[in-house]
């Protein structure tokens, strides 16, 4: 007999609902996803875009402004004195710091030189990025509310400093919808410091997908024989009986759909489907004996090993040619509350080379035109030592009023300065830029109007910008 309680499902009644075939609710399915690979929102993009792609190179920890990017000769005269209260205003300080005795001013020991035509200053640790001058944006007027480290992420990668929101990648999934139906939209690299250093913790939130569908989050590639955890069968599972077992679970969730119109279900059937078609494309894509001797000694000697920053940035321009939407690269270990100046130069031995080796290799290879590159951390360091100041020795602490990143590629005017910090770079005086404005900028060289990019949640329209947030023409080309 056939069961009267209508969510109870027999053996019989399974077979005949499926009897139009399993294979068909999963062809369905596969044609929905392959539907929407090329398409998010309606009419989204809203405009001619400039970038179709981007490529986050985020340095997790604050690298110093001041030992990199806002060169200032004038500290040398500052050396050991007292920072000025003019200068500090009175700023709130973090709890390392705040109850030294005296803020000492302490110039970077590291040289200065201009490169390029466009004469950007760049310091003397950076020899390789110096290559790439006339090619990138630096923005050396950055600055967030954030003082830690993670709330400072947080703001940078969600736009707000409580967890909970969709990151830049997820919006980006949500509104542009993907190129590569065989590949997530968003992918995440983590690369760790080739020596001791204090790493700050990532945590998963930083690329999820918040309060919009699940299938919006990063996808994490991890070095070794497994780059997507659980994605390669067990023994004894062959391709074909996987198939089988996804189009049955995928049937069962179609029935429980059916009857609670729930997207989460859809999302699950859709991730199911996506990890089937990636069993195929990751060991290609990852692969990277495929590659030329040219290009690892582009990149760099830490190129040939796994899990580095280098190689993570040679599999980032591998995913740029696949149609991967949005790839962040993080790099742990700037956070140099002391002995910085050799953190900072073994940080700069671990990203300078493969980060100016990625805006090259994508312009050969005619990408840069339509992919953005963007470098750079959470917030700044201060000009005051933290600890000890000698003259070889010392270290900084947090400072979120002004910081530097660089931008290249799709849309940016190339060879260029915006911003200005005064003599300590410690405030801005010219043409500030808050996260909120480099986001929108971001979204507009999209094709997005950051101010339409949104999404419904508990009654009200949530957006990355929140109610902030303006682009910044003078930096577009």
């Amino acid at each position: 007999m056939e069961s009267s309680n209508p969510d109870h499902v027999t053996r019989r009644q399974f077979v005949g609902r499926s009897s139009t075939g399993i294979g068909g609710v999963a062809l369905a399915t596969l044609l929905s996803n392959m539907t929407r690979a090329d398409s998010g929102l309606p009419d989204f993009p809203q405009q001619n875009p400039k970038a179709k792609r981007i490529i986050w190179l985020t340095q997790a920890g604050a690298p110093s402004q001041l030992e990199l990017f806002d060169h200032k000769p004038l500290l040398k005269d500052q050396f050991d004195k007292d920072l000025p209260d003019s200068v500090r205003q009175g700023q709130r300080l973090t709890g390392m710091t705040a109850g030294q005795a005296r803020f000492p001013v302490c110039p970077s020991i590291y040289r200065f030189a201009q490169h390029g035509q466009s004469g950007i200053w760049l310091s003397e640790i950076l020899p390789h990025t110096a290559r790439i001058a006339d090619r990138m944006c630096l923005v050396r007027s950055m600055h967030t509310e954030a003082i830690n480290h993670d709330p400072a992420m947080t703001l940078l990668q969600t736009g707000h400093q409580i967890a909970g929101r969709p990151s830049l990648g997820a919006w980006l999934s949500y509104g542009l919808g993907s190129e590569n139906e065989n590949l997530p939209t968003f992918v995440v690299m983590i690369s760790r410091p080739s020596g001791p250093t204090n790493a700050q913790p990532l945590h998963e939130r930083m690329w999820g997908s918040g309060f919009l569908s699940p299938k919006h989050q990063g996808v994490r590639f991890s070095p070794g024989k497994d780059p997507v955890l659980f994605l390669s069968n067990p023994p004894g599972i062959t391709a074909a009986r996987r198939r089988a077992m996804i189009d049955d679970v995928a049937a069962l969730n179609q029935i429980k759909l059916e009857d609670y119109h729930d997207p989460e279900i859809q999302a699950r059937i859709d991730q199911y489907e996506m990890a089937f078609r990636m069993q195929r494309s990751v060991p290609d894509l990852t692969d990277l004996s495929q590659e030329p001797a040219s290009v690892f000694e582009a990149y760099g000697p830490e190129s040939t090993k796994p899990g580095t920053f280098a190689a993570n940035c040679i599999l980032a321009r591998r995913l740029a040619e696949r149609g991967v939407r949005f790839v962040q690269l993080y790099h742990r270990g700037w956070d140099q509350h002391g002995s910085l100046p050799s953190g900072i130069k073994a940080q700069c031995y671990d990203t300078d080379q493969a980060s100016a080796a990625l805006v090259q290799d994508l312009e050969q290879r005619g990408l840069l035109e339509d992919t953005l590159v963007v470098w750079g951390g959470e917030f700044g360091r201060s000009v005051y030592s933290q600890g000890t100041l000698t003259a070889t020795e010392y270290g900084r602490d947090h400072h979120p009023r002004c910081f530097s990143m660089w931008m290249a590629g799709a849309g940016v005017k190339p060879g260029m300065v915006y911003g200005e910090t005064d003599d300590y770079s410690y405030n801005i005086v010219k043409d500030p830029v808050h996260i909120h404005d480099l986001n929108a900028t971001v979204l507009h060289l999209l094709g997005i109007n950051h101010k339409q990019l949104t999404y419904r949640h508990q009654g009200r329209d949530y957006r990355l910008t929140d109610v902030h947030g303006n682009v910044i023409p003078e930096i577009l080309a």
